[in-house]
């Protein structure tokens, strides 16, 4: 039986990763070690990888979109059994007894751990992960299909409810995210506006080919108010163009781990009771509503698969804009 495994792993002050080959992880009492099957490639890997974030496992596996087969069990572990598929999301591990977590506000905890930053993550062949945190996966998805699910489609959902029950959603940044949101707004009965990058006409088309009713360039106005803006992109100065777009009572939802500074901007646009709010990781509720509503919802995942070895790739197109939808690791 092979003791190593391939991985995808960043060193501190790197600007690439590079293919190693690593022990393979056993699982302590609470976790299960997975074969990876799919793991989604996130904008957040890419703060990781341009050390944007701070304080991050060196050296370090990323990763936080992970699909995989459970093949060995911590001693303690009774909640799911070898051979089965489950989800590694962002959220990996809480301390469990601090205010938030009492309260219910687990992703606020200051003791969190998180997959693929502060834990190894998912670009290698295979993971262990805390069983308490991992998510049952629908079985109406492909394991490539279902990697964004894990945090497109959660912390998009999380931003979603963040937005309100407003009419009119406008999505800045049409990514894996908002690919997923849109899709789930329509079914509801909502109207989305997508905003995209300056003359990004194919981003624009593939937002109205998943029910847009508006497409255009996140400098414009769309053609009426919007009830909430979301912003998936990491760009500061959006949060004023979104707060010129979004009417009275309107409210402004922050959906990204990291942003640029947000520039000054006259309080008349926050006047009339308008607000601007982030969301911050999961918590193991939203990952449980979320999966219920993929399964019941016919979502249709984009995704462009890549090996093992090319995340670099899959990470230069990524912050280039050159992919339609979401990235998803394929080991093998």
């Amino acid at each position: 039986m092979a003791n190593s495994m391939s991985a995808m792993r960043l060193h501190a002050g790197a600007k690439s990763l590079r293919l190693e080959s690593v022990p393979i992880p056993s699982p302590t009492r609470q976790q299960v070690r997975l074969d990876v099957l799919a793991c989604g490639v996130c904008r957040t890997d890419l703060h990781v990888v341009d050390a944007e974030l701070p304080h991050a496992l060196d050296p370090l596996i990323p990763g936080h979109e992970i699909v995989g087969r459970v093949v060995e069990l911590g001693a303690s572990v009774d909640s799911v059994r070898v051979g089965d598929r489950v989800g590694v999301p962002w959220l990996g591990h809480t301390c469990g007894v601090c205010a938030y977590c009492l309260r219910g506000a687990e992703n606020l905890c200051d003791s969190a751990g998180f997959t693929g930053y502060t834990l190894n993550g998912g670009y290698a062949q295979c993971a262990v992960a805390d069983a308490r945190y991992c998510l049952r996966l629908p079985g109406n998805y492909s394991d490539a299909e279902a990697a964004p699910l894990l945090c497109a489609g959660l912390i998009g959902y999380r931003a979603y409810r963040a937005a309100g029950d407003g009419a009119s959603l406008g999505l800045y940044g049409f990514g894996a995210a908002a690919h997923l949101l849109a899709q789930v707004a329509k079914q509801e009965g909502r109207r989305v506006f997508a905003f995209t990058r300056e003359g990004d006409l194919a981003a624009q088309e593939f937002a109205r080919s998943l029910g847009a009713v508006w497409a255009g360039s996140s400098r414009d106005l769309p053609p009426e108010p919007l009830d909430a803006a979301v912003i998936f992109a990491p760009v500061g100065a959006l949060v004023v163009t979104a707060l010129r777009a979004t009417r009275k009572g309107g409210r402004v939802v922050c959906a990204g781990i990291h942003m640029s500074d947000i520039p000054s901007f006259p309080y008349e646009l926050l006047w009339g009771e308008r607000s601007v709010c982030s969301v911050a990781n999961l918590t193991r509720a939203d990952g449980i509503d979320f999966m219920r509503i993929a399964e019941r919802l016919p979502l249709r995942p984009a995704v462009q698969t890549f090996t093992l070895d090319q995340a670099n790739e899959a990470l230069t197109r990524l912050r280039d804009g050159r992919i339609c939808g979401a990235a998803v690791l394929v080991p093998g």
